[in-house]
């Protein structure tokens, strides 16, 4: 048995893929808790979790697009709250003792103490920008990036000779995609696509499955939380669109009710859906590339039409593009009739629901959160057979863990 500890982003679509891993962590029979605020975790991971608490801090409004809404990503909220849970990390590492520390990609702190204490930690790879980096061809921006983590390395006091690009652990990169949706196949051994990690979520609401008619087919539209203002424009470009397809479709809007009081009566509005239960009723999904969603649609075979708005949203809809599980069209420019289009076009074209049920089978043969489980069982063994047996040895160990590709790790210190 081993000790787990989970530092991921205080976002729903952060957390909800580390749960799935942390429900099957535990039933092998190993202990896991979270660091993070519990007023945002606890909704999300149930009552039973154990959460080191290390308070809460909104994020700054973001916005832009390309390359300048990754700029307001990182100086917005990754480093502020990078800086803000380091202390109450560093403490649950402490009072925890974890043999190892999961940590989502851009919850840079999590590797920061991990290295600090002299644990191995495993990257929880939710963002396709970070692994597929394509502002890899851009070297002032990928200098800018490095910048910004040495800075947060060196003011966590750790030295710069011992620098590390904290987004990807040397040991092991849990990546919740595979080949046939990424495409890239040139990974280093480090990095294991294991596939979604998906589970059931705390608190959802039910759906009036008998809303359904079997004599129409059914769309999906949601578009996350990064909508900002521009949201209402698009759920309301979105309402034409599925009003023009009456005479076929039947389409579930997640928007707030309330702005939205008089859909058609073909058009549902309702702030929460379970989604897992209802993909298998669908048809379609019109999502903005968020991995969690894509995941989620594309695991039960159903195809998309994708819409994104920023950060690695593009990079998730090319995928499915290009893929051909679906197709992309402009979030801030698509009109009713091209979004109408579009969802007809992916409804009238079996090859998207063929390509849609290759990736489905892709994820199932990859393992999950399974799969996941098995490696980082892997690493643990591999680790015992390296670190010191007495507890003077590990006392007295001051050196950094080796780095190497199969996943090693050397002695382990928490100091």
């Amino acid at each position: 048995m081993s000790r787990y500890l989970i530092v991921s982003l205080p976002l729903a679509g952060h957390v909800y893929p580390a749960l799935g891993l942390a429900r099957e962590l535990a039933a092998a029979g190993h202990d896991v808790a979270w660091a993070g605020s519990e007023l945002v975790l606890r909704p999300l991971v149930g009552a039973d979790a154990t959460i080191f608490q290390t308070g809460s801090r909104l994020a700054r409004e973001q916005g832009g697009a390309g390359m300048a809404a990754i700029k307001t990503l990182w100086t917005r909220f990754i480093v502020p709250y990078g800086k803000f849970i380091l202390p109450g990390v560093d403490k649950a590492v402490r009072d925890y003792q974890p043999d190892v520390v999961l940590v989502d990609q851009h919850a840079v702190a999590g590797a920061i103490v991990a290295h600090r204490h002299g644990l191995p930690w495993v990257t929880l790879a939710v963002s396709a920008m970070e692994l597929t980096q394509p502002y890899r061809a851009l070297p002032k921006v990928t200098d800018w990036m490095t910048d910004i983590l040495r800075t947060m390395w060196t003011n966590a006091g750790l030295p710069d000779d011992e620098f590390l690009d904290v987004r990807d652990s040397p040991y092991l990169t849990l990546a919740y995609t595979t080949e046939e949706l990424a495409g890239q196949k040139d990974f280093p051994d480090r990095v294991q696509l294991v596939g979604p990690m998906l589970t059931a979520r705390p608190g959802l609401p039910d759906f009036p499955f008998d809303w359904l008619d079997p004599e129409r087919q059914h769309v999906l539209v949601t578009m996350g939380t990064l909508a900002d203002g521009l949201a209402y424009d698009f759920y309301v470009r979105a309402i034409e669109a599925m009003t023009a397809l009456a005479d076929r479709v039947q389409a579930i809007i997640v928007a707030p009710p309330d702005e939205f009081p008089t859909p058609p009566d073909h058009i549902m509005i309702t702030n929460r859906v379970p989604l897992l239960r209802l993909m298998p009723h669908l048809d379609v999904v019109v999502g903005h590339g968020g991995i969690n969603t894509v995941s989620e649609a594309l695991s039960t075979g159903v195809p998309m039409v994708v819409a994104p708005i920023r950060h690695d949203q593009p990079v998730v809809a090319g995928w499915v593009a290009d893929a051909g599980a679906g197709t992309r069209v402009k979030f801030r420019r698509v009109t009713p009739t091209q979004l109408a289009t579009a969802v007809t076009d992916v409804l009238d074209d079996p090859s998207c629901r063929a390509n849609a049920n290759r990736i489905a089978e892709s994820f199932r043969a990859a393992g999950g959160a399974s799969e996941a489980v098995r490696l980082l069982e892997r690493l643990q063994q591999t680790m015992s057979a390296v670190v010191p047996a007495s507890a003077d040895a590990l006392a007295s160990t001051t050196s950094s863990p080796p780095l190497a590709n199969a996943g090693l790790t050397g002695n382990r210190r928490i100091r």
